[in-house]
């Protein structure tokens, strides 16, 4: 476990399960609350985390072997005071490109999330999944799970929220189960969660002010570029600037604030009949060999995928390609197609960024979602 400062004992906080690199704790952080723990298995995901969370703990356990009592423990959050519990369990199981099989043994983790809600208690919770966990096939699993949320909160139907409909340049789709405590949140309805006078954001805003990626930039410090100035916008404000208090590595911003440096400009080494085909796709057409699709500059980029852990193979996943060059997008790309700000940092190897990108919730969304329940805690 990573040790974390002393919590305020006035500040709002939040413990991330199956925390990833931290989309939805910065959405969190973004939106005032301070993410006083993040749990999380993978070791790459977790040491990532850390360097963009250094003021939380982080425990790279399992959660289904965790118990509330030792969570808040390691949180430094004492019992009953806890504001909320978040967090993304895997959705391997439930997703609609994946085996879809209401056995997948990770499925259980979903009830895992609602069982420490039960254990602990907090506030309120916002559990983050893909479309698939509401169908017929997995009503026993998901009965199982909210079963174990305590009688006395109000849970409200699950919120279907479309990432561009929120602000951010993706069209990625995803369930949200909402629950909170009536005596410690203000009555909120699916209507307080509807987005509301959000800036259109697309895939040309994106990638605005990024350079032209070389083939040639394989290493870390070759990834490091300077990066353009943005027209006015919330996007761009999202992207440039907003470090909520102790988020961040300073080594990172600084570089940032200092020269415009960004990094994850990692590029790929393609064939040249690959170039070639890549070189012909229309916006929204896939190469019939690759099966990357380009991208529309004028649209949403669509779902970016993970890929797949080395229990599973470790293969990497269909990344899009740029709208104006013949070549897939690098992660810094990508990860401003998530929504994610330049100064947030990534694994320096493009397998492993792309994993952290694909598996994030959007930072935008998680803001969004999140900033309606702390207003509804003052």
């Amino acid at each position: 476990m990573i040790k974390k400062k002393k919590q305020n004992p006035n500040t709002l906080t939040a413990i991330d399960l199956f925390a990833g690199v931290g989309g939805l704790s910065l959405g969190a952080a973004r939106a005032g609350f301070d993410v006083t723990c993040a749990v999380e298995i993978d070791k790459h995901a977790v040491l990532t985390h850390a360097a963009n969370f250094p003021n939380s703990a982080h425990l790279a356990d399992d959660v289904h072997a965790l118990s509330g009592e030792k969570l808040l423990k390691e949180a430094g959050v004492s019992p009953g005071t806890l504001s909320g519990l978040i967090g993304g369990p895997p959705c391997q199981g439930f997703s609609a490109i994946g085996l879809r099989t209401a056995a997948d043994p990770r499925n259980n983790l979903l009830v895992d999330f609602f069982r420490l809600v039960s254990e602990m208690k907090p506030a309120f919770f916002l559990a983050e999944n893909v479309p698939g966990v509401l169908d017929a096939r997995n009503a026993a699993v998901l009965e199982k799970a909210k079963s174990r949320v305590p009688k006395n909160y109000v849970q409200l139907e699950p919120l279907i929220v479309k990432a561009s409909d929120y602000g951010a340049p993706t069209s990625r789709t995803r369930v949200f189960f909402y629950g909170y405590d009536p005596n410690r949140v203000a009555v909120l309805t699916h209507d307080n969660f509807a987005a509301r006078d959000v800036e259109d954001v697309r895939v040309r805003n994106a990638l605005a002010g990024l350079p032209s990626i070389r083939a040639k930039w394989q290493s870390e410090e070759q990834s490091w570029r300077a990066v353009g100035e943005l027209d006015d916008s919330d996007f761009a404000d999202s992207v440039t600037d907003r470090v909520p208090f102790g988020v961040g590595n300073k080594d990172a911003i600084a570089r940032f604030k200092e020269k415009g440096e960004v990094s994850g400009f990692l590029g790929t080494i393609h064939k040249h009949s690959t170039i070639k085909r890549f070189d012909t796709l229309g916006p929204g057409e896939a190469d019939p060999v690759s099966k990357c699709t380009r991208l529309d500059e004028d649209g949403y980029c669509p779902t970016l995928r993970a890929g797949t852990g080395p229990e599973r193979g470790s293969y990497q996943a269909i990344r899009p390609v740029h709208p104006n060059s013949p070549r897939v997008i690098s992660p810094r790309e990508g990860a401003r197609l998530q929504g994610f700000p330049d100064w947030f940092q990534f694994h320096p190897t493009k397998w492993h960024a792309f994993r952290q990108i694909g598996n994030s919730v959007s930072p935008i969304v998680g803001e969004y979602l999140l900033r309606v329940i702390h207003e509804a805690m003052q």
